[in-house]
């Protein structure tokens, strides 16, 4: 078997990661294993499940039937057959709430509730694509300290994703009038991985829920990998 410079290959970054665990040595990377799509990880049946809630979701959103058909490349009988009968979940009606939130979690179907969320009132389908490309751990509803979290979108130049101060705080200030006077408002969403958190959905939440010197909120917490997940648990199963 030939070998080649790392240097060659691997980008800088990358590189010097190696470097920390393997300078000078000749080490053998296996070929990677192509995890499998959602459909083909859950079983086809579990894939129509989440297709099908999907198009429901848009389709309550205000898609018409037409664009649904040449979205999912369907008929228009299919389209509408399904979204006109009931949901595959069974007694569980989603709501943007923390109280929906627990009772799909209840029901073992916390995942519907965020791919629910995320095509309806937290407009973002693409989130929503990318957690449904690999299998992921999902736990909560849990409350733990806000203290953990830190924003990554805001009017700040030091944010992941920034954007327009003025329409940011004009979120963030009704936001403040809702949370004190709706004790149910969704929980948020946070990835747990590389030993720390990262606020994925619900950083205007988060800012008013701040600014209204909250100090515990109800997470959703998603995890990617294994390991992680039991770092997660032997640190935060008492919180």
């Amino acid at each position: 078997m030939n070998y080649e410079n790392a240097a060659d290959i691997l980008p800088e970054d990358i590189l010097k990661q190696v470097q920390k665990f393997a300078s000078g040595r000749l080490i053998y990377v296996p070929e990677a294993i192509t995890k499998r799509s959602w459909g083909e990880t859950s079983g086809y049946k579990q894939y129509l499940i989440e297709r099908n809630q999907e198009i429901k979701e848009k389709f309550i959103s205000g898609a018409t039937i037409e664009k649904l058909v040449d979205e999912y490349n369907l008929s228009v009988d299919s389209i509408k057959k399904i979204v006109y009968t009931k949901s595959e979940n069974k007694g569980l009606t989603y709501k943007c709430s923390l109280s929906s939130a627990r009772e799909f979690a209840e029901a073992g179907k916390l995942e519907d509730w965020v791919h629910s969320f995320l095509l309806s009132d937290g407009h973002n389908k693409a989130f929503s694509d990318g957690l449904k490309m690999f299998d992921r751990y999902y736990l909560g509803p849990l409350t733990m300290p806000l203290s953990l979290f830190s924003r990554c979108c805001g009017p700040e130049n030091n944010m992941k994703y920034q954007v327009n101060a003025e329409w940011f705080m004009k979120r963030v200030k009704s936001l403040k009038k809702a949370l004190q006077s709706n004790d149910d408002m969704p929980p948020l969403i946070v990835n747990f991985v590389d030993h720390s958190f990262e606020l994925c959905d619900g950083n205007h939440r988060f800012e008013a829920l701040t600014q209204l010197g909250v100090k515990e909120y109800p997470v959703i917490v998603w995890i990617t990998e294994k390991n992680e997940y039991d770092e997660f648990v032997a640190k935060y199963e008492n919180t």
